[in-house]
């Protein structure tokens, strides 16, 4: 039987490549997986210090840090306590990460900020639709440029109608993602310490 607190296996973890590149946020369940096929080892920050450590080290590690109470998220069997890592690196995946973000409805919605580009409401991805700025039947293109996140309201509204003839007015200008805005990043306080140094290039050119 395995336990964890509120987060455990559901916490996100940051994945570098081998040379400690983001390359997306997984899941701790399947960050445990790539530690124990040793595929992976974890990336411990510590004032400003990266340690790595292979799952077998981090698991003793772990042991000594519950015995100090120092372990905030945690999952445990009754053999057991392990600390969920917050960094792991791919040791031997050598592969840079995409430099474009693919054009698909999940990365409109990312660029968006999950919300109508008219009213700015915030939309489930299932409530979503695209808007052609300039319609197609007036020959706008469906490309980053001319495509936006609309909530249905607004969506109909507008029609087939400019935003100008509309009376309607963006909340931003549609252009093509950088590619950071993939990785689809939500940290928590506790983990943004230890990401930061991993993303601070690409947060300084997002």
């Amino acid at each position: 039987m395995i336990a964890s607190d509120r987060r455990g296996l559901d916490s996100q973890v940051l994945l570098l490549n081998r040379f400690y590149m983001p390359m997306q946020v997984i899941s701790a369940r399947q960050a445990f997986t790539l530690l124990c096929r040793e595929s992976a080892e974890v990336i411990d920050v510590d004032h400003g210090h990266f340690y790595n450590y292979s799952f077998e080290n981090w698991q003793e590690l772990s042991l000594l840090r519950a015995e100090e109470n120092l372990v905030t998220n945690w999952i445990h069997s009754p053999r057991q306590i392990i600390e969920v890592p917050q960094v792991l690196r791919l040791i031997d995946y050598d592969q840079i990460p995409k430099t474009t973000v693919r054009f698909n409805r999940k990365n409109l919605y990312l660029r968006d900020n999950r919300q109508c580009q008219y009213c700015g409401k915030q939309l489930n991805f299932s409530q979503m639709s695209l808007d052609h700025i300039q319609p197609r039947s007036k020959g706008g293109a469906t490309s980053w440029e001319n495509i936006v996140c609309s909530c249905t309201k607004c969506n109909t509204k507008k029609g087939c109608r400019t935003p100008k003839e509309a009376h309607m007015q963006l909340l931003s200008k549609p252009a093509k993602p950088h590619p950071f805005h993939s990785l689809n990043l939500t940290p928590s306080n506790q983990n943004l310490e230890a990401w930061l140094p991993f993303l601070k290039h690409q947060l300084e050119s997002a």
